[in-house]
């Protein structure tokens, strides 16, 4: 960890965050309050001051420079769905025309720097809970709280880790395909650093940062909460961990890594073989009927597994917001526009008129088009979100297409399920009885899985899936407007490692 950071991490490790609840008492903190700092010998004295660092690490990971905002749009405006329209460097004007370099501080080295913040301050945190694990058997602390809770609590922090290395990685190093894990990957800093002694530490390869990120999951799957219960719950189910996040995210792992058999093994714990198609046990994970219900106030449907949370008090801060990104003014500041020339979206024919993620879920301010999926402006309280349900869906029929062939009927079914939740049958004139849009039957895998990847484009416009889905397959990033296509073999492929890392690690390589 770069010396520059050793305060702030000090200081974030005794500094009560804000909005989220608790575990043990499931208090509702998402109200601000005031911060209160705590010497740092008496941070794992009581059991509320062990949950407001659990909070804290939440506020870590969601900060508006990495996932509360600026990881998303980085995601999607890498490739050909949207239009910069505002020229503005600080708003990711160097990610989208592919001119980053070591010293772009507003993406390439705020990015690194976050996330790396947050998993320090995981790292602080975890080595906190095993150096004072003799307190929590003894008043203050409740009788389960050694037993349960500190499990809980770290299988939190765990998951964080593991979402924040899975976010570094798609970014800053060569897709696992790519030599099979072999290549260059990340720092796999697990320890705490509260100085800049350990500074000096060389990249591990991108299968052993995944493998890390595996061991994280899986500790995170046996040991969190199945859900949240009392009042709070429909908040503390979409804005906290729970097992079915970590399942969850570990789908999307195992498909990143092409690792299809896994990602059956793991959505079939939250799938089930036929509809409906609702998660057997925790939270009962569904695809909502309507798809504008998902991105309405307040965004916490049973459908979205994982999002972050703000208010006006602790927002995403300014120019992170994705409404300021994607909404024309007054709502947000346009600073992108769909994209319908040739290869954009919105001249996709898979894209259909009559698609609801297209009548509703946009917006036209004279002839542009404009993603309307974060619909509250100033003070941009929309959640950020990392994973939701039909990713699992899509993410479980694209590998079985993969192994079981293009005409898998339950992959043919998650497929349909989701394009026909957002393109319902058409009316026609009695006595004739509407019939939905179904795939017809594939002929070959390319084939099944081209349609799944364009559901899987068209499903998460504007939530930072895009470029994941491109890299993992070493595809070509295609161009869009003047801007010409990235290919694999390109050294602008992969970002650039921070000057400000590349400084203070004498062990690190350059991309």
């Amino acid at each position: 960890m770069k010396a520059s950071l050793t305060k702030l991490v000090t200081t974030g490790l005794c500094t009560a965050a804000l909005a989220f609840g608790t575990i043990s008492c499931q208090n509702d903190l998402l109200d601000p309050v005031p911060t209160t700092a705590y010497p740092r010998e008496v941070v794992f004295d009581t059991p509320a001051r062990v949950a407001l660092q659990v909070n804290g690490l939440y506020s870590f990971v969601k900060v508006g420079s990495f996932l509360g905002g600026r990881y998303q749009v980085y995601n999607d405006v890498r490739a050909d769905d949207f239009l910069n329209l505002r020229g503005n460097g600080v708003t990711a004007l160097g990610v989208w025309n592919h001119t980053l370099n070591e010293q772009s501080l507003n993406d390439v080295v705020s990015l690194w720097a976050a996330a790396y913040l947050a998993i320090n301050q995981i790292n602080v945190f975890l080595a906190g809970m095993e150096a004072n694990a003799s307190k929590f058997a003894a008043a203050p602390f409740p009788a389960n709280f050694a037993t349960t809770t500190t499990l809980n609590y770290q299988a939190e922090a765990r998951l964080l880790r593991a979402l924040s290395y899975y976010s570094l990685l798609q970014l800053y190093a060569r897709p696992y395909i790519d030599g099979n894990g072999s290549k260059p990957g990340l720092p796999l800093r697990l320890q705490a650093e509260t100085d800049g002694t350990n500074n000096d530490l060389a990249r591990s390869t991108v299968a052993e940062v995944y493998n890390q990120i595996l061991l994280d999951l899986k500790f995170a799957e046996d040991n969190l909460p199945l859900a949240y219960t009392g009042t709070t719950a429909p908040t503390l189910n979409v804005t906290r961990a729970h097992r079915n996040t970590a399942i969850a995210l570990r789908t999307r792992v195992y498909l990143t890594m092409g690792r299809y058999d896994d990602v059956i093994l793991e959505a079939n714990k939250l799938v089930p073989a036929a509809a409906p198609f609702v998660a057997p046990t925790g939270v009962r994970h569904a695809l909502n009927p309507s798809i504008t219900a998902v991105f309405a106030a307040p965004q916490e449907t049973n459908e979205s597994i994982l999002s972050f949370p703000f208010t006006a008090q602790n927002g995403p801060g300014t120019q992170n917001q994705l409404a300021f990104y994607y909404r024309p003014a007054p709502a947000g500041n346009g600073e992108y526009a769909l994209n319908s020339g040739a290869g954009g979206i919105l001249a996709n024919p898979g894209f259909r008129a009559t698609d609801l993620r297209r009548t509703s879920l946009t917006t036209a301010s004279g002839s542009t088009i404009y993603l309307n999926k974060f619909p509250n402006g100033a003070p941009y309280l929309d959640k950020a979100p990392v994973i939701r349900y039909p990713e699992v869906m899509l993410s479980l029929a694209e590998a079985r297409f993969r192994t079981a062939g293009p005409t898998d009927p339950q992959a043919v079914a998650l497929l349909n399920a989701v394009h026909q939740r957002s393109n319902p049958p058409l009316p026609v004139t009695p006595p004739a009885t509407p019939v939905p849009f179904s795939y017809p039957i594939f002929t070959t895998v390319s084939e099944a899985v081209d349609a799944v990847l364009l559901e899987r484009r068209i499903e998460f416009l504007g939530e930072g899936i895009r470029n994941i889905d491109l890299m993992r397959l070493n595809a070509t990033i295609p161009g869009k407007g003047t801007v010409s296509e990235v290919k694999p073999t390109d050294i602008l492929y992969v970002w650039p490692i921070p000057a400000s890392e590349l400084a203070t690690n004498r062990l690190m390589t350059r991309n």
